[in-house]
C-alpha cells in the first residue's frame, strides 16, 4: 500500500512539473516563429528566383514546358503531392544541373534534359530535386549556413543585392550534406517506383556521372554539387533491386527526342 502511495505520488509530482513548465512555454511565439518562417521561405523564393530571371534566359515554349509537366505531373500525383505547389522552370543553359530555390522553386537547365540519355533519367534527378523540397533541405541548409536572422533580413530588405545574389548562386552550385543527399535519392527512388518509372536508369546516370568527376570542365555542375556520384548509383540499385514494378513510359520517344531537339536549337 506504502509503495503504491508513493508511486501515486510521483506521478502527480510529474504531471503537475510538466504543467508548470508547459504553461511557462511562450507558444504565441512559438507559432509566430513558424509563422515567420514560411513567410521568409515564401519571400526567399521569390527573391532568388528574380536572380536567375535577370541572369539567365527561360525556356518558355509550349511544347518544352508541357513536355516536362507531363514528367513532374505523373511523379505528383503517383506521389500524393500537391503539383500546384511546384514551380518548375527550364533554364537555356549548358549546365547539365538542376536544382531547388526555397517556396518549392524547381530549376531544370535545358544541359540536363539534352545530356539525358532517356525519360527515365531526367525522371530520377526531378525526383531527387521534388524530395529536397519536400524533405525541406532547402531552407535547412539556408538556416545552418547563412542564419535565420541573416535571412530573415534579406526578406525585410536590409541585405544587400549582392547577399542575395551569392546565396542564390550558392544553392545551384554547392552539395548539401551527404547525409541529406542519401535520404533525397532514397526518396527519389520510392518517388520513381509509385510513378511506375525505372529507378535503375537514375543510377545509370550517376554511373556516367561518376566517370567525369575527375574532368575539369564548368557544365557537369551537378557532379560538382553531388559527389561521390558511383557511391551513390550503388546504393540505390541496392534499394530497388527487390522493389521491381511494371514501368511505363511518361512520354513516347518520339516526343522525348523532340524535346531534345528543340533545345539543341
Amino acid at each position: 500500500m506504502k509503495k503504491a502511495i508513493i508511486q501515486g505520488a510521483i506521478i502527480i509530482l510529474l504531471f503537475l512539473g510538466t504543467w508548470f513548465i508547459l504553461t511557462k512555454i511562450n507558444w504565441v511565439k512559438v507559432f509566430k516563429v513558424q509563422k515567420i518562417t514560411y513567410t521568409t521561405e515564401e519571400k526567399l523564393g521569390e527573391l532568388f528566383w528574380e536572380v536567375f530571371q535577370k541572369t539567365e534566359k527561360e525556356n518558355r515554349s509550349p511544347y518544352a514546358v508541357n513536355t516536362v509537366d507531363s514528367i513532374v505531373t505523373r511523379i505528383c500525383n503517383a506521389n500524393n503531392i500537391d503539383r500546384k505547389l511546384l514551380k518548375v522552370h527550364i533554364l537555356i543553359k549548358d549546365d547539365i544541373n538542376a536544382f531547388a530555390l526555397p517556396n518549392e522553386h524547381l530549376i531544370v537547365y535545358s544541359g540536363l534534359i539534352i545530356n539525358s540519355d532517356n525519360q527515365e533519367e531526367l525522371s530520377g534527378v526531378i525526383c531527387h530535386e521534388i524530395a529536397h523540397i519536400m524533405l525541406n533541405h532547402v531552407m535547412k541548409k539556408l538556416v545552418k549556413e547563412i542564419g535565420l536572422s541573416v535571412l530573415i533580413s534579406m526578406t525585410t530588405g536590409n541585405g544587400s543585392a549582392e547577399i542575395i545574389k551569392e546565396t542564390a548562386k550558392m544553392l545551384s552550385s554547392t552539395a548539401f550534406d551527404r547525409s541529406i543527399e542519401k535520404e533525397a535519392d532514397i526518396k527519389a527512388v520510392d518517388y520513381l517506383i509509385k510513378a511506375k518509372i525505372n529507378p535503375e536508369p537514375f543510377a545509370d546516370f550517376l554511373f556516367k556521372l561518376s566517370d567525369n568527376e575527375n574532368e575539369a570542365t564548368n557544365y557537369l555542375t551537378w557532379v560538382s554539387t553531388h559527389p561521390d556520384s558511383k557511391e551513390r548509383a550503388e546504393y540505390i540499385i541496392e534499394y530497388s533491386k527487390d522493389r521491381k514494378s511494371e514501368y511505363k513510359a511518361i512520354i513516347t520517344t518520339e516526343t522525348w527526342d523532340k524535346l531534345k531537339e528543340l533545345l539543341k536549337e
